[in-house]
């Protein structure tokens, strides 16, 4: 992953202005570029030339979340599921705002980042996808929180527990991106999206914080209960359930402690363990 910051960005037909970019490449891959990521937001946030950033992809890969290698580095106990939360508060907190132009996949990690960002503008070929239950864990980067107060409850808990994909146009119909464009208008929309959050002619949106799409906790608590009957009945499957309700009861900020908490639990168990090593494994097989 190469990150970047450039006060005049990448769009040659439009205007200079001060948008910082940030381009990132592949994956997720360690504790380093995770690192480097928040100097290079730090960066943009201390500079005065710069009212707001873009992140995206490079070429037509927004970002492929955690790699099985960095997977490993957090079974060891080193410190990527923390850069990555440090990474996603600073966004939703930053005194400048931030649009994600997510340009093909975005998986795990990458899509929570993009969660965390005040707005998403996508491509059709854009696919957005949580896989981490399908590795007997849980989204440790506030997934569980994020996105229930995007799509809604019932809508959420299909996602995740099923891992399944999202496309472009089903992700503007659910409300996890803002809009589709074409390709080769991306970068020039999430620029000027950027700006106009930043001039307040659009809504300066913290999902985190947004309770328009959340059902009312009596229905909420209905929606669950089905829920925890219908879905297989594996430990991390129930521990998602469990770490979305506390923050529906609670809050979205003791939601994410206890999902960290879960997190880091499950990634210790033998179910995520083999999981890892399966994925690994298909991997190889595929060179």
């Amino acid at each position: 992953m190469c990150v970047y910051v450039a006060r005049t960005g990448v769009v040659p037909t439009v205007p200079v202005a001060a948008v910082g970019w940030l381009t990132w490449r592949g994956t997720l891959a360690g504790v380093p570029l995770l690192s480097s990521l928040i100097e290079r937001i730090d960066e943009a946030l201390k500079r005065d030339d710069v009212k707001a950033g873009v992140i995206t992809g490079e070429k037509d890969n927004f970002s492929g979340g955690y790699d099985m290698n960095a997977l490993d580095e957090l079974q060891e106990g080193k410190a990527g599921p923390e850069l990555i939360r440090t990474l996603t508060n600073i966004l939703e907190t930053a005194r400048k705002p931030f649009v994600a132009a997510i340009n093909g996949p975005a998986l795990g990690a990458g899509f929570e980042v993009a969660m965390a960002c005040n707005a998403r503008i996508a491509t059709p070929t854009a696919k957005l996808r949580l896989p981490e239950l399908k590795l007997g864990l849980i989204p440790g980067g506030g997934g569980t929180q994020r996105l229930p107060r995007l799509v809604g409850l019932r809508n959420a808990i299909e996602i995740l527990l099923t891992s399944k994909p999202v496309h472009g146009e089903e992700a503007h119909k659910l409300g996890l991106v803002d809009a589709i464009v074409p390709a080769d208008k991306l970068l020039e929309n999430a620029r000027q999206m950027a700006l106009d959050i930043w001039a307040r002619r659009k809504p300066w949106v913290s999902s985190l914080y947004k309770t328009d799409k959340l059902e009312p906790l009596g229905k909420a608590r209905e929606i669950l209960n089905e829920a925890r009957g219908q879905a297989p009945s594996l430990q991390h499957s129930q521990v998602c359930l469990d770490v979305i309700e506390e923050g529906i009861v609670s809050g979205p900020d003791a939601g994410l402690s206890k999902e960290r908490k879960a997190f880091q639990i499950l990634l210790k168990s033998d179910t995520c363990k083999e999981g890892a090593r399966k994925r690994r494994d298909q991997a190889r097989s595929r060179l």
